[in-house]
């Protein structure tokens, strides 16, 4: 009889793994429906305990200045020759077109909307968010953050929420410094090595640009820092496996910003000119 039910057991064992074989959508919802909630449900509980009291400024402002620090230089270093490859490529289409008087103003426009904000948040996400998750991850399997959770302190209010908010503020800030760096790096490019008039640059610099271009970028760059920090913080508290998965953790980390990042980039470009008409010359 206990043969019978040993045979049983694997006959039934072995059609559950045939049934979840024929059919992908348990793979599917574990795979990625269930991580996605996760996440979102750690987002949901990250904001709420940003209105938490007491707000721990200090270790905001260290972290903020330690994003700064990682993420300045590499940020100016690749706007710089991605203004100077743009103007190359729009320019050479404006000749072509006649309207290479304009190329200021499509450097522009296009430096302040998706350059900048994208640029920035790729070195905070990839520098920043690192280090992030790296910390995050080494006091998890350290254990400190179930310590703080047995005397009382929420691991959440305490460490994730300072450094989503120093990457949110800080990917603003570095946002506007990128911008002048990749609009000084297109004009520098059209001025001495396309022998262009910097007269002509500046005078056309403001003809596709307006206010609203401006505050959709820094929109842009907060958004994307928020969800860089979040993700970090995520895959950090909840890297398991020792030293390797908190390396695992970190790539994770970088892979899913930038998809995310690029996912919403998308769609924030869509519904902005949907809602705002293009300006025209």
């Amino acid at each position: 009889m206990t043969t019978s039910l040993r045979d049983r057991d694997r006959s039934s064992g072995s059609e559950r793994a045939d049934r979840s074989t024929d059919n992908p959508l348990p793979s599917l919802l574990t795979g990625w429906l269930v991580p996605a909630g996760n996440l979102a449900g750690f987002a949901m509980r990250t904001l709420r305990e940003l209105f938490r009291r007491p707000f721990q400024w200090r270790e905001a402002f260290d972290q903020a200045w330690f994003v700064i620090r990682v993420s300045l230089l590499p940020a100016c270093a690749i706007t710089i020759p991605f203004g100077a490859t743009f103007s190359l490529q729009v320019g050479a289409l404006l000749q072509q077109l006649g309207g290479q008087s304009n190329i200021g103003a499509a450097a522009v426009l296009a430096n302040v909307q998706q350059v900048a904000p994208v640029a920035t948040v790729l070195v905070v996400a990839g520098a920043g968010g690192s280090a992030v998750c790296a910390d995050l991850g080494s006091r998890k399997i350290r254990e400190e953050l179930d310590a703080m959770r047995v005397m009382g302190i929420s691991p959440i209010q305490r460490l994730v929420v300072p450094r989503v908010v120093a990457m949110t503020l800080v990917a603003v800030l570095l946002n506007v410094i990128v911008a002048a760096v990749g609009i000084l790096g297109s004009y520098l490019y059209v001025v001495f090595a396309a022998g262009g008039s910097g007269g002509v640059f500046l005078r056309s610099a403001t003809a596709l640009t307006d206010l609203p271009d401006l505050y959709v970028g820094l929109v842009k760059a907060a958004l994307f820092g928020l969800i860089a920090g979040i993700v970090a913080a995520y895959q950090g508290i909840n890297a398991k496996g020792g030293p390797k998965g908190v390396g695992d953790a970190v790539n994770q980390s970088v892979i899913v910003s930038f998809v995310l990042l690029f996912i919403v980039n998308a769609v924030l470009t869509g519904l902005y000119y949907q809602l705002v008409p293009p300006k025209g010359f």
